[in-house]
């Protein structure tokens, strides 16, 4: 069984939630449907809509539809899932600002659960 975090900044607050309860309840719906996927299956049976983004140690959940929603997430132990940034994308390619913001919170989650 895969666990599912979302990244918390270091004053606690909870961005991706904030994220998340911004969307439609057929957006959530559709997000709930895949972080099951992950908490059944885990990484190993993939879902189709995961891609790797290159030169990050960072993935992205794309959800399709009317609005093309993203997550960045890292896998940060065995079974760990840690999602860092969500957006609606508006261009073909992840934008850099997205991308800096969910490499940002990594570095500092980083620095603070695993260099300490």
């Amino acid at each position: 069984m895969t666990k599912i975090y979302y990244y918390t900044s270091l004053n606690g607050e909870n961005q991706i939630d904030k994220f998340l309860n911004s969307l439609t309840e057929k957006q959530q719906a559709k997000i709930g449907r895949d972080f099951m996927h992950i908490r059944v299956h885990g990484l190993i049976k993939p879902i189709p809509d995961v891609k790797k983004l290159s030169g990050t140690p960072l993935w992205e959940i794309r959800i399709l539809g009317k609005d093309s929603i993203r997550l960045i997430y890292a896998v940060v132990f065995k079974g760990h899932v840690l999602i860092l940034h969500g957006f609606i994308k508006r261009k073909n390619k992840t934008p850099y600002k997205e991308l800096k913001i969910a490499m940002q919170r990594f570095k500092i989650w980083k620095s603070t659960y695993l260099d300490s």
